[in-house]
């Protein structure tokens, strides 16, 4: 594989346009071509340290100027030609994003790598993030220990992890009559304690190294605590989290759009008498692209109009994903059809975008339960 030079590339990142373009040529030049073998299984991390070298995973941050705009531009980027990285990417940025709110020395001491792509950690919170609202029970459970807690339980499906590797998670502590104490968030350090569980086969976005992480009385320790407890931190740090998914949703319905462009030349005679054409779509894009990047300039606004934005702004990409990659599909004809196509596979990403935490119907339950809090008993 071809690598794009990076060795002027380096920290602080403060133009955003430069990492835009750097992105950009990574995920052209390095990405696209993968795209298909990252799809199948392929888990990508050479890429990934470049797209940290590049800057990919630092315009969030307070350290690099909380430039949510630009994190969720660079995201779009990667996306735009493959969502899978485009997924990885936010999990990253997820993770980069607990370890510097959680204010803990020792997670700060690790950040810097972890930006840089030198280190990999992605985010185990699809169970809490549910279990938190109602919907699925808390798959790890912890009690407290001289030093700090013992966690034992099965988080079920955990992206972008690998032995050595690490994830952002939360337990739940119970007292000894059963009732719930609180919550623990902290970093879970994917060491010689762990033996990761295969899931099984996706239809799509396989490369994505997503396990099943069993643990049996796993000790954590107060350098990888996050926050205890958990509840005010995750109320504090949910707008940001939902809103930087708005990148990958950003980049398939982008991707999508280019591939009906590519059509055109030969097949615009016919597709004029298809719903949803280019132009139609990259209105309805750009109309939302602007709404989130207004969001993203006060990403840890607490007020529930701002999250319920947010979480309308996440929505909306998600159903756009759907429809702008089917589009694209029809559009493309029997050429977009064929297994390798981009199409094909941008209906698989746009599928994943519809049902990862929080899912097209997760999302619509927190805004019926938001909206359901305004009306006066």
């Amino acid at each position: 594989m071809n690598s794009v030079a990076v060795s002027s590339i380096t920290a602080p990142w403060t133009d955003d346009a430069k990492v835009l373009a750097d992105v950009g040529l990574i995920a052209r030049e390095q990405l696209a071509p993968a795209a298909r073998r990252i799809d199948e299984g392929y888990y990508p991390l050479d890429i990934m340290a470049s797209l940290g070298q590049a800057g990919a995973y630092a315009g969030h941050l307070d350290q690099h100027g909380s430039r949510y705009g630009l994190a969720i531009s660079a995201m779009s980027e990667i996306s735009r030609h493959c969502g899978a990285t485009g997924f990885m990417t936010w999990a990253h940025d997820v993770c980069g994003l607990y370890m510097e709110q959680s204010g803990n020395p020792a997670l700060l001491a690790r950040l810097q790598d972890h930006t840089a792509g030198l280190t990999f950690g992605g985010t185990g919170l699809s169970n809490p993030m549910k279990a938190l609202t109602g919907i699925e029970k808390m798959a790890l459970k912890a009690k407290k220990v001289p030093g700090g807690y013992s966690v034992t339980g099965t988080l079920p499906w955990v992206s972008h992890i690998a032995p050595g590797q690490y994830c952002g998670a939360i337990a739940a502590v119970d007292r000894d009559d059963g009732s719930r104490s609180h919550e623990i968030m902290f970093l879970l350090d994917l060491d010689e304690r762990v033996q990761l569980r295969a899931c099984p086969e996706f239809s799509g976005m396989e490369g994505t190294s997503t396990w099943a992480v069993p643990l049996v009385d796993y000790f954590v320790s107060e350098d990888q605590m996050i926050a205890d407890p958990a509840r005010p931190y995750i109320q504090r740090i949910r707008g940001a989290f939902v809103l930087l998914q708005v990148g990958i949703a950003a980049g398939v319905i982008q991707g999508s759009i280019d591939s009906i462009r590519e059509a055109e030349p030969t097949l615009g005679h016919v597709n004029q008498y298809l719903h949803n054409r280019p132009d139609e779509l990259q209105a309805e894009f750009d109309e939302l692209a602007g709404r989130a990047m207004v969001l993203a300039e006060t990403p840890f606004d607490g007020s529930k109009d701002f999250f319920l934005d947010v979480l309308d702004v996440r929505c909306q990409g998600a159903e756009l994903s759907l429809k702008a990659s089917q589009s694209a599909l029809l559009h493309q004809g029997a050429k977009g059809y064929l297994m390798n196509s981009a199409p094909q596979r941008r209906i698989r990403e746009a599928h994943f975008v519809a049902i990862v935490t929080p899912a097209i119907k997760h999302l619509r339950w927190e805004m019926a339960k938001l909206m359901r809090e305004e009306v006066p008993a």
